[in-house]
């Protein structure tokens, strides 16, 4: 996955992280194992209320905290989900939302981070937990 030669800012803004984050307009502005920061614009993501939607939320948080795992792994791993709740306090309307992801834990075979998602106020839209299992990389055939 990450080759360490390379700054892991530079390296998860080329490789992205996945067809949906991309979809969702989200970009990551700061990558390393202790903290990792991603925004996402409210505009294209909202229910028919016009509000964010909760899932959306969860797609940032999901997209922070296994990428963030993942640097964690290392070379020759690979980290997945295999569980993540989301707690929503209020609702962006407009601008962008930020997802910081820090660890909560970091062990050789799971990773548990939290995300705390706040609107262009700095008030908490969402807090999220995302649990991953780490395991080899799977080999190509």
């Amino acid at each position: 996955m990450f080759n360490q030669t390379e700054d892991a800012l530079t390296w998860v803004q080329k490789q992205g992280c996945g067809e949906l984050a991309e979809k969702m307009g989200i970009e990551f502005t700061e990558f390393t194992i202790d903290r990792a920061v991603a925004r996402m614009p409210v505009d294209g993501n909202t229910q028919p209320a016009m509000l964010m939607h909760g899932g959306a939320y969860v797609v940032l948080g999901e997209s922070l905290g296994s990428m963030a795992a993942n640097l964690h792994a290392g070379i020759g791993k690979l980290a997945v989900g295999i569980e993540i709740n989301a707690s929503h306090n209020r609702s962006a309307t407009s601008g962008f939302v930020t997802g910081v992801c820090t660890p909560i834990h970091l062990g050789r075979t799971l990773t548990t981070h939290e995300i705390v998602v706040s609107d262009d106020q700095g008030r908490r839209c969402s807090t999220i937990r995302i649990t991953n299992i780490i395991k080899d990389m799977p080999v190509a055939r």
